[in-house]
């Protein structure tokens, strides 16, 4: 029995990055004797144990055949007879295909160390196409690897894989994995770009991939280099599919309901996204409101109980070009906001309930009072674009 680190640990050490997860793969051992020695069984579909000390996973050595379309649609083999170079020969890239001895010593069969010099994203053998998961792990990848390049022929499976159908067999649920993880990335826009080349994204998101630009790639880029959270992230990449107003202030968020629900995007990326499109026209073209009728904007927004999303719909504006000169606006909203926020209800109700207590029905009412009277008080201040009129 031996065992190997394979992976991303083994890629990430070589190539100077930090290392987060260590996986093992385990050569000529049985489901029996991993129990024996103390591991503890895990996998579901193949063989996979947790160490007893360190608790990394540690999987037996496995070929696999593909026998349906789609990403589950393989049968595995796992026995103490698979050999280490069959196993690195069922993975995905090149540069993921390096195991390391305990000793230190590397086993490279497909020169994954060479295309990590080279900066080559390129695929370990034609099983590449048997899997689509990996069209949006290879797209992952370019993201975060934003000096590696795709390697033509790989290239070429991505468009060949696309073409053959075997994207559409992706559920909701994995592809949004993938794709946010991707979002999360150095340089999301590398895995549109990608995804978009090979026909993916057309397939996966057909609202956004007509519409998808330059300028909404480079906005997405821009927020990720001041590490925003995935909803902003995802929000300002959909803004693409928000039309530019025409007559209406409310922003037609069609496209960008259809995308979330083709994923199944998480309800609180959902609705962030939602709310930006709806809300970015009405942002921009209304810079003169009065008291109450900013304080219904944040009510629209539920900005009252939930100040964070509103925050994150602010911050989502601020990396879109069409907000460049509107700043200032941004932050008188956040001002509002603030001070709307700060107004104690539970303190207006008790006197309410005090001065007036056979009518609750005032409370409501002398809150939202005491907010317009405080939002009220910034028109004193007109230090920015935006005019709280006094009235």
């Amino acid at each position: 029995m031996q065992r190997y680190l394979v992976g991303g640990a083994v890629r990430d050490r070589l190539l100077g990055l930090p290392v987060k997860d260590r996986d093992w793969v385990v050569i000529g051992a049985t489901p029996a004797r991993m129990l024996a020695l103390g591991y503890t069984p895990v996998g579901k579909d193949f063989p996979v144990f947790l160490h007893p000390q360190t608790h990394e996973e540690h999987a037996l050595a496995r070929t696999e055949r593909k026998t349906a379309p789609g990403y589950k649609g393989f049968v595995f083999h796992a026995d103490a007879n698979v050999t280490l170079e069959q196993d690195l020969a069922r993975r995905d890239l090149t540069i993921n295909a390096i195991a390391e001895a305990e000793d230190g010593s590397l086993i490279d069969p497909f020169d994954g160390q060479g295309d990590l010099h080279a900066g080559l994203l390129r695929h370990v053998s034609a099983a590449f196409v048997e899997d689509p998961v990996r069209i949006l792990r290879v797209a992952r990848f370019s993201a975060r690897f934003t000096g590696f390049r795709l390697a033509p022929e790989t290239a070429e499976l991505l468009r060949s894989m696309v073409k053959a159908g075997e994207v559409d067999a992706l559920v909701p649920e994995r592809v949004w994995q993938e794709f946010s993880r991707g979002l999360m990335e150095a340089r999301p826009s590398r895995m549109i770009e990608m995804l978009r080349d090979c026909g993916a994204l057309a397939r996966l998101l057909p609202t956004l991939a007509p519409v998808c630009n330059g300028e909404a790639l480079a906005s997405l880029d821009q927020a990720a280099s001041a590490n925003a959270m995935l909803p902003v992230r995802l929000a300002i990449l959909l803004q693409a599919a928000v039309p530019r107003a025409s007559g209406s202030i409310v922003g037609d968020t069609t496209g960008i309901e259809a995308a979330c629900a083709r994923l199944k995007v998480p309800a609180d990326c959902r609705d962030l996204a939602v709310m930006t499109g709806r809300e970015r026209d009405r942002m921009q073209l209304q810079t003169e409101l009065a008291p109450a009728q900013a304080l219904a904007l944040l009510e629209r927004c539920d900005a009252l109980r939930k100040p964070e999303r509103f925050r994150q719909m602010l911050e989502a504006f601020g990396w879109l070009p069409s907000f460049a000169h509107h700043q200032p606006l941004l932050t008188r909203w956040q001002r509002i906001q603030v001070i709307a926020c700060d107004v104690d209800a539970g303190a207006v109700a008790k006197v309410v309930r005090h001065e007036h207590p056979d009518q609750p029905l005032r409370i409501n009412r002398a809150v939202r009072d005491a907010r317009i009277a405080a939002i009220t008080a910034i028109a004193a201040h007109p230090d920015a674009e935006m005019v709280v009129k006094n009235q």
